[in-house]
């Protein structure tokens, strides 16, 4: 399985593309990439793509901003 970085998976098909390659609409994709947002596509090695998001849970990210 490969894992990129959202912003790098668009750049390379475009956002329409990654848009329908991970079931989102264009608008969401933009969205993620304007808010910095930390997604990575994950290649399933069978024409498919899941994304995953990594980000703290709530309780350690209010810890984190401190």
């Amino acid at each position: 399985m490969q894992r990129t970085p959202l912003k790098e998976f668009v750049t390379r098909v475009g956002q329409i593309k990654a848009a329908e390659e991970l079931g989102m609409t264009q608008g969401g994709i933009s969205k993620a990439l304007r808010a910095g947002r930390e997604v990575y596509v994950i290649d399933l090695g069978n024409g498919k793509f899941k994304a995953e998001e990594i980000k703290p849970f709530p309780g350690q990210a209010q810890r984190l901003a401190s």
